[in-house]
């Protein structure tokens, strides 16, 4: 995209309006904020639903396999926002990208609300997967557009935006994993779930043309009408070849859960290198984003790094919640579920907070690679905290205020890291390929959880010093190279601070 449609596009969006900030930050906080409420929503209870009992409301799978998909799902749903990003710079615009990707995930959770087998529950998982694809790299990329390159309140948007996403997963876990669980009534929580994507979609077109204006309308690389009969050709035969290979492949027996888990797990690291490698050749590539796309190399191992940690707690966390955690407390019977909030419930807390130290500290804040250690350090040492109570306490119950430690530490993490990830994409970014690159920065969760498929296989409660200390430990030691680092990269980002 053209700086001159850049600068049309910030003309078009009335620049004050919701907390001094664009009107359009308005529309992307709540569509985001109800997309969010339906995918944690779901997400709370999913992994209980996979290995619970089938006389509990379950579908009986194996506690390690559950765990494995639970992983393989996430790091999908972020994989797929290679095709949104794509679709969205090449043919649709991020505003349809949005909207199409709305109805996907809706109709998603509408067939696992439904009591069906476990064929249906894969189906669901499908249209779930493509349609984040399509709405979540899109609404960041979206919010990106709605300021100029040098806006001073650029950083602090994306921590608005980033404490609207938290806001429905905080809320989601509470309402639908309450009773939920306990009641083994999970189907009625899918429900909830798919009710809160609608009303996303609803707001969404309620409120894009007044606050939106022409941001998300125009695709930055759009296809001609040759190339467009070339791509398509070449999808639909793609799709025919894969479909073939995986009906052989299921005949055969060799397409089963434990190989398709190890597909992925390799293609969650080949994509994003590869992604690296084709945007780095390109002739719309020019040197100084070339040296950005250098720079971004580290930031992107480190997000890796953070998202391995902080994608746990649906996973190991959530098992750890269940069956290793007090769950009766200050005369309360607690779901396991709700431990999920915890991440969002402080980020709301500490969002402004953040938005506003940024902002006080102006030019004197920490560089984007130190803001990234620190959130590695934090990270490190929120599985480190656990190690405390299973040492003294060894396999009897946990206090739950373990567990609330160790979601505080990682959140601080992530408040150095996600948010600051989500601004230094949308200015590092090559032009060409800025909804793709945003795609880009949410595969560091898709290739973190591909690694966490494999790595949960490893945890059981009689590892757990081990498993948690390994983790741990690795997280502070990359923290530490990263901060020694962190000038080296800061110059190669050409003068993005």
């Amino acid at each position: 995209m053209s700086l001159y449609n850049r600068q049309k596009i910030v003309d078009s969006v009335p620049q004050k309006g919701f907390f001094g900030h664009p009107k359009g930050l308005f529309t992307l906080f709540f569509t985001e904020f109800w997309e969010r409420f339906s995918y944690y929503g779901m997400r709370a209870i999913l992994v209980f639903y996979m290995y619970y009992e089938v006389s509990k409301g379950g579908l009986g799978l194996d506690q390690t396999t559950a765990l494995s998909i639970m992983s393989i799902y996430g790091s999908l749903v972020y994989m797929s926002g290679i095709i949104g990003g794509w679709l969205a710079d090449r043919v649709l615009g991020t505003s349809r990208a949005i909207f199409y990707g709305g109805i996907l995930i809706m109709f998603g959770h509408i067939v696992l609300a439904i009591p069906g087998s476990l064929s249906m529950f894969f189906v669901s998982m499908v249209l779930i997967v493509l349609g984040t694809g399509l709405l979540k790299p899109n609404v960041s990329s979206v919010v990106g557009e709605i300021y100029s390159e040098n806006d001073n309140r650029r950083d602090a948007g994306f921590s608005i935006f980033y404490m609207g996403i938290n806001l429905g997963g905080f809320l989601a876990p509470l309402i639908v994993g309450s009773q939920t669980v306990m009641d083994y009534s999970f189907h009625l929580g899918f429900a909830f779930a798919a009710i809160g994507m609608f009303f996303g979609l609803v707001l969404f077109l309620a409120t894009k043309k007044t606050n939106l204006g022409l941001a998300g309308t125009i695709p930055t690389n759009p296809l001609s009408a040759e190339e467009k009969k070339k791509v398509f050709t070449q999808i639909g035969i793609g799709i025919v070849i894969i479909a073939v290979l995986a009906v052989i492949a299921v005949s055969m027996g060799a397409l089963t859960i434990e190989s398709f888990i190890n597909l992925v797990g390799i293609l969650g690291i080949v994509i994003p290198a590869l992604y690296f490698i084709f945007m780095y050749r390109s002739p719309k590539t020019t040197s100084v984003e070339r040296s950005r796309l250098i720079a971004y190399i580290p930031l992107f191992i480190a997000a890796v790094m953070f998202w391995a940690i902080q994608e746990q707690g649906s996973t190991i966390l959530a098992s750890y919640a269940d069956k290793r955690t007090q769950l009766d407390f200050a005369g309360i019977h607690v779901s396991p579920a709700w431990f999920q909030s915890l991440n969002p419930l402080f980020i709301i807390i500490l969002a402004p907070v953040f938005a506003w130290l940024w902002v006080k500290l102006g030019n004197r804040q920490p560089t984007i690679p130190q803001k990234f250690s620190l959130g590695l350090l934090f990270a490190g040492l929120s599985f480190l905290v656990i190690l405390l109570p299973v040492y003294y306490g060894g396999a009897s119950l946990v206090n739950p205020l373990w567990l609330v430690l160790s979601y505080f530490l990682v959140v601080l993490g992530e408040l150095c890291l996600s948010p600051v990830g989500l601004s230094a994409t949308t200015k590092l970014a090559p032009a060409a390929f800025s909804a793709q690159t945003m795609s880009l920065w949410f595969l560091a969760n898709a290739a973190a959880q591909a690694i966490n498929a494999q790595l949960v296989k490893f945890y059981t409660p009689e590892n757990e010093m081990f498993y948690f200390g390994l983790i741990g430990g690795a997280s502070l030691v990359l923290g530490v190279i990263l901060l020694a680092l962190a000038p080296k990269i800061q110059g190669f980002m050409k003068g993005i601070r």
